[in-house]
């Protein structure tokens, strides 16, 4: 018969039973100040703003440093993405989506809030966050001009501390997959914007990230190559070690890809929920419709839907 703290014998329980509150409280202190702890959501908004100063021309642009920030990006924007998860973020030119994945990415400080990546903040801890993460951005690549495509990767995969002969071995298996095989020794100024796009991508994945924020993935990529990357990373998503936020103006590539889409406005949440549960509740057939009567205007930059 096992022994209580005092000693005497119980009915039931384990022996070490009276340390439970100091073991708990214990993991509690270690979770909280090392965030040990496995994180709820891969990707977590809380609260989130962003206020930029306004533009100014002319002499009055050297005061813009000094400008009180007074147009809204980001207006208490709060949502989560799930371990595992596909979110989409849906919007019009100017809703908000770049600037909520470059804060993500930690190229951006919030005005106010937190973001955090795999339970790492984005502004307290960026160093972590970004070993969490691969981004892609839609425009401005940031690669080294002068630099071959497979040097820029293995640099990039070397900063996301991958050895050489694994970055190399990744460099192989995704210039196969993106069709990059002659473009990797050439300079990447001399590469077509549609080749750099697919080499942004690679660079992404490279590291295996637990979370991929993706800005307008197929863009400046022809049809093929759209497809087939849409169809790659929907193999990747089905694994469930990968978890996704993307833009995108492609409403085909959202239905395929997106457990859930965010519809932004002006920097602040409409709607968050599955393609098919947003076009339930606004009566739409289509989810062009469904944006239509959640935004009240037709977006011009959306793609209509076909089918993939």
């Amino acid at each position: 018969m096992p022994l209580s703290r005092s000693g005497h014998g119980t009915s039931s329980g384990h022996p070490l039973t009276f340390l439970e509150p100091q073991i708990s409280q214990v993991v509690s202190l270690f979770r909280t100040r090392y965030n040990f702890a496995v994180p709820d959501s891969a990707v977590s908004i809380e609260s989130l703003v962003k206020f930029f100063p306004p533009a100014r021309g002319g002499w009055r642009g050297f005061l813009q440093p000094f400008e009180r920030p007074s147009i809204p990006a980001l207006e208490d924007l709060s949502f989560s993405v799930r371990e595992g998860e596909a979110v989409a973020l849906l919007g019009a030119n100017g809703a908000g989506k770049s600037t909520l994945l470059r804060i993500l990415a930690t190229l951006l400080l919030p005005t106010s809030g937190r973001a955090r990546i795999a339970g790492h903040d984005a502004v307290e801890s960026p160093r972590e966050a970004r070993q969490n993460l691969g981004y892609h951005a839609g425009s401005d690549l940031g690669f080294y001009a002068r630099l071959t495509g497979r040097e820029n990767l293995l640099f990039f995969g070397r900063l996301n501390r991958l050895s050489v002969a694994t970055a190399r071995d990744r460099i192989a298996q995704f210039s196969a997959r993106f069709e990059l095989s002659e473009a990797l020794d050439r300079q990447v100024r001399t590469l077509s914007s549609g080749t750099i796009q697919r080499l942004s991508l690679s660079r992404a994945l490279l590291h295996a990230p637990r979370v991929l924020l993706l800005d307008e993935p197929t863009r400046s990529l022809d049809a093929i190559a759209a497809r087939s990357f849409r169809h790659f990373l929907k193999s990747e998503l089905q694994r469930g070690t990968t978890s996704l936020l993307f833009a995108s103006h492609s409403l085909p590539e959202i239905e395929l890809l997106a457990d859930r889409i965010a519809v932004l406005s002006e920097g602040r949440l409409l709607a968050l929920d599955t393609p098919s549960s947003l076009k339930q509740k606004t009566s739409s057939t289509s989810l062009e419709e469904a944006f239509v009567r959640l935004t009240g205007h037709r977006h011009e930059g959306l793609a209509p839907e076909a089918h993939q």
